[in-house]
């Protein structure tokens, strides 16, 4: 398989790359564009995948009033579930049918009043069919692309992509952040606020290539678990020259889907003529969650990674042991994405222009608790945190802090918001009370004898920029059974998926879109469910992420729920004395 690079370099994986049935449905489909009358096409796909792809092909600039785009192969995320097309203007009509036994082939038909870009249609029939949130921000440029389409463009919310000078405002400017091809700079650049110069790769700014990639359509979704195991396919990374168009769109859907059960890539020789379309390519299958390995990494491509990215790529891969190859799987595709995603690398390397919009996101903690002697180690869980903009919104649930807990607050080194609700309110009501009292634009919720690892907030965040879920967390894999003294590695559905259920300490939704479904229940207990009932109900996707950094305690007084020790026993892979010893667990540091 290969993936298209710069006019003088391609790349190719070689090796037992496997092949799922859905996979070879999609393969045989392909991707077709075919005009059917003026104005209009039909668009068949082989997957979503494929879609998603196709939207950065800068064919897909055309215009046009009407299209049939069918999905060959087509999996509902959830049962019951049934899309809707997303924003567009100038529609005067649309249906979509959807496979009564939620596989099979789906088919969106688009009827508009005025021409309009095949990349924005394509973009609002994917509403339909896998539909994604844009990360909630107080604050946002408006992206214009200028006679270039590059990849790492976000489809949705959608950036104008525009020939020509763009045209302008009276009242306020068309654009904030203007991208070109390199020298395509505009006759009037004092018209945006920002201009940068677009590569197939990412943005050339201030003589610093930053490499980008949509997580949106490179990611670990789908990743098996069979990817660990120690016969998991390991594959070889070998670059040659070639006279292939300037590309950089990422891995084909056939690579991607393929990708998703490798367990490691190596790449034993790394060329120096094209050092940033190496780099780009290394991103991008390290966004995918196979472990990537380049034990002699040049420094012309190194300085173009991340620091952490870089470190983790030369580090020698221990593939005796299948949670330590998971663990710097997450390790490496969180680098990734944090240090290369577009959401998050574009208004950092922007941010001259915008020094106000280079933060991610600011998230709020929830903690809500009766028990003040497990405030302290449940609050330092949690400002221990590497997510840079958290706050924690500590409520004490009919109990009042006593002064030594108020005199400790300010040594935590984050911002903390107490409120106290008396015992006669409801859980439910009291998570109420503390959403009510929180800043962040996305929520989350902590409990008091969990244990989280140091980046459980960022693995969260990640998510649901690459999923696009309004619900996402982590399941209950990871089980402390506290009368037994071990935790244990249970089933709990795939990770990396579209989910009905999540761990309720691992909660996160954008606090806008928590208020639209109704918030918090108020009732005594099961409010976990009740909000993921909510959700369903509201038409939103809940998303599962890996399962590391958090271990789910049961403890020997009891649960609310309670279906006893021997649930917990049920389907286990793997056990240890007290907790792993992971460093993703805020344990002990991951062995070598």
């Amino acid at each position: 398989m290969t993936g298209a690079g710069t006019a003088g370099i391609t790349w190719r994986l070689t090796g037992a790359l496997p092949v799922s049935r859905s996979e070879r449905i999609s393969r045989a489909v392909g991707t077709h564009v075919v005009p059917t009358g003026i104005g209009s096409v039909a668009v068949l796909a082989g997957s979503v995948d494929r879609l998603r792809h196709l939207v950065t092909a800068p064919s897909t600039l055309r215009t046009v009033t009407s299209a049939v785009i069918t999905v060959g192969w087509w999996r509902s995320p959830r049962h019951g579930w049934s899309g809707r097309v997303g924003w567009l203007d100038h529609l005067v009509g649309h249906r979509v049918t959807l496979p009564r036994g939620g596989r099979g082939p789906a088919v969106v038909r688009v009827t508009l009043r005025r021409p309009t870009q095949l990349r924005l249609v394509v973009g609002a029939a994917l509403e339909a069919l896998s539909p994604t949130r844009p990360l909630p921000r107080p604050a946002g440029a408006r992206l214009t692309a200028r006679d270039t389409l590059p990849g790492f463009l976000p489809i949705r919310p959608p950036a104008t992509v525009v020939t020509g000078d763009p045209a302008g405002q009276d009242d306020v400017r068309a654009h904030d952040l203007l991208l070109c091809p390199p020298g395509g700079a505009p006759d009037q650049p004092d018209r945006y606020a920002a201009t940068a110069g677009a590569t197939p790769y990412g943005l050339r700014t201030a003589g610093r290539t930053t490499i980008l990639v949509d997580a949106q359509r490179v990611n670990p979704r789908g990743r098996t678990a069979g990817a660990y195991a120690p016969d998991a396919p390991r594959v070889r990374l070998d670059f040659r020259p070639s006279g292939a168009a300037v590309d950089g769109r990422g891995p084909d859907p056939a690579t991607l889907a393929a990708l998703r059960g490798v367990g490691v890539v190596e790449c034993p020789r790394v060329p120096v003529n094209d050092p940033v379309a190496v780099a780009g390519t290394f991103v991008q299958l390290a966004m995918t969650g196979a472990v990537l390995y380049v034990p002699h990494l040049p420094p012309t491509v190194g300085d173009l990674l991340g620091a952490e990215l870089r470190r983790l790529v030369t580090t020698a891969v221990d593939g005796t042991e299948p949670l330590a190859l998971e663990v710097r799987s997450v390790a490496q595709r969180r680098a990734a994405m944090r240090d290369h995603g577009t959401a998050f690398a574009l208004p950092a390397a922007t941010g001259a222009a915008f020094p106000g919009l280079r933060r991610p996101p600011a998230v709020s903690a929830l903690l809500v608790t009766r028990r003040l002697d497990m405030v302290p180690g449940a609050l330092r869980a949690i400002a221990a945190q590497t997510y840079p903009e958290l706050e924690i919104v500590l409520c004490l649930h009919g109990v009042e802090a006593p002064e030594p807990l108020r005199a400790s607050l300010p040594g935590y080194d984050r911002p903390i918001e107490l409120v106290e609700v008396p015992a006669t309110v409801s859980f439910g009501e009291a998570l109420g009370v503390a959403t009510a009292r929180a800043r962040g634009s996305l929520v989350t919720k902590f409990d008091d004898d969990d244990t989280y690892g140091a980046e459980h907030v960022w693995d969260l965040v990640l998510a649901r920029q690459f999923s696009g879920a309004a619900l996402v967390g982590k399941g209950a894999e990871f089980v402390f059974l506290e009368s037994k003294g071990i935790t244990v590695r249970r089933s709990a559905g795939a990770a990396e998926s579209d989910a009905q259920v999540i761990a309720g300490g691992t909660m996160m939704m954008g606090r806008g879109d928590l208020e639209e479904v109704g918030g918090w229940r108020p009732v005594p207990g099961s409010v976990d469910l009740g909000l993921i009932d909510r959700v369903k109900r509201h038409g939103g996707l809940i998303f599962r992420t890996h399962p590391l950094g958090y271990v789910y305690h049961r403890r020997a007084t009891g649960h609310t729920w309670d279906p006893g020790a021997a649930y917990f026993q049920k389907n286990l892979s793997a056990s240890w004395p007290a907790l792993p010893p992971y460093e993703e667990f805020g344990t002990l540091l991951t062995p070598s």
